[in-house]
């Protein structure tokens, strides 16, 4: 299967001028003004996965300070189910778009999904990523008593037959990487969806599949039981930690952009149209956590990579949102299951 479209570094990390009056909504001099008294009760975030995992362990980490400049406490309700549905179904349908809701997800695996099965209560557009937690690139990774000690047997063996890939969901920005080193290198490869990525790393550690991929920073994390092979970013930025594996381009010489996943928080956008004041104080506030240093102990305390922190607003979500929505029509059959 071969696809002709390739997205450049600068389409798929820069910002996009389509997206410019969004990010200037709230931002009018006398927002700060008619947004004094807000909030005065607590945010609500939906969180559309797992209580436990990387989002929680993220959020907990970030609003733990954001709240110190918002001056209000977040109180997070998680819905996981039907790889990111659920919290979104709850989220658009039953909290009121007046900026005390919000929703923390994870852009990647969540647009993925849109573009797999658009929503049926609401579209795309009627939220927004407003605030960019962290960048993190998926991996391959084996388990330590694997016989496979390189991406380069991997590939061999691949050659030779259809090696099974676990996977937190088969709408991944890890699950297109594999995808495409096997569309590069003639590999053959069978995603097999585990649910979750604690599932992932277990399917890979006992053998119940060939290899996995997952994001790196939850693979670093259980690093004494797992061996990575490969990252898909220009960089391996955790180097030790990631088992020094090279990068897709590095070792291949191929052209893919970082396959990032990507927490962040969204809000409705009739929120946003609604109440430019309030949307204006969220965004000031949130950047203001990223210059705290209460911050980076905290991504610390709560074994975070500090290294994928990155600050994003409107304009960096939306490119990442065209971005990896673009380079998941392309694969849009094999992610579903349906070639």
């Amino acid at each position: 299967m071969t696809f002709s479209w390739k997205p450049t570094r600068r389409e798929f990390l820069g910002g996009t001028a389509a997206v410019a009056g969004a990010a200037a909504v709230g931002v009018a001099p006398f927002a700060s003004a008619f947004g004094a008294s807000y909030p005065d009760r607590n945010l609500k975030v939906i969180i559309p996965t797992r209580e436990g995992g990387g989002a929680d362990r993220n959020f907990r980490a970030f609003s733990g300070i954001w709240k110190k400049y918002l001056k209000t406490k977040f109180e997070p309700r998680f819905y996981p189910g039907a790889s990111g549905r659920v919290g979104y179904e709850v989220y658009m349908g039953k909290n009121e778009p007046d900026a005390y809701s919000l929703i923390f997800g994870n852009m990647g695996p969540e647009l993925l999904n849109w573009v797999v099965k658009e929503p049926e209560s609401f579209k795309v557009s009627d939220y927004l990523y407003f605030g960019r937690v962290d960048t993190d690139p998926g991996c391959v990774f084996v388990g330590r008593k694997s016989k496979f000690t390189s991406i380069d047997q991997i590939v061999a063996e691949a050659k030779k037959r259809t090696l099974t890939v676990g996977t937190s969901r088969m709408a991944h920005p890890a699950s297109i990487g594999i995808l495409y080193l096997g569309e590069k290198t003639g590999a053959k490869f069978n995603l097999i969806p585990l649910s979750g990525g604690k599932n992932t790393v277990a399917g890979a550690v006992t053998g119940e599949v060939d290899l996995s991929v997952l994001t790196s920073g939850t693979v670093a994390a259980k690093r004494k039981s797992v061996r990575t092979l490969l990252v898909f970013d220009d960089k391996n930025k955790l180097g030790e930690r990631l088992d020094n594996a090279p990068t897709i381009n590095d070792h291949f010489g191929t052209d893919l952009p970082p396959m990032l996943s990507s927490r962040a928080f969204g809000i409705h956008k009739a929120a946003v149209d609604k109440y430019p004041d309030r949307f204006a104080v969220l965004q000031a506030t949130f950047k203001k956590v990223f210059t705290d240093p209460d911050f980076k102990a905290a991504v610390k305390k709560a074994k975070g990579n500090w290294e994928y922190i990155n600050y994003g607003g409107v304009e960096e979500c939306a490119a990442y949102s065209k971005s990896i929505m673009k380079i998941g029509a392309r694969y849009k059959s094999l992610l579903s299951g349906k070639s």
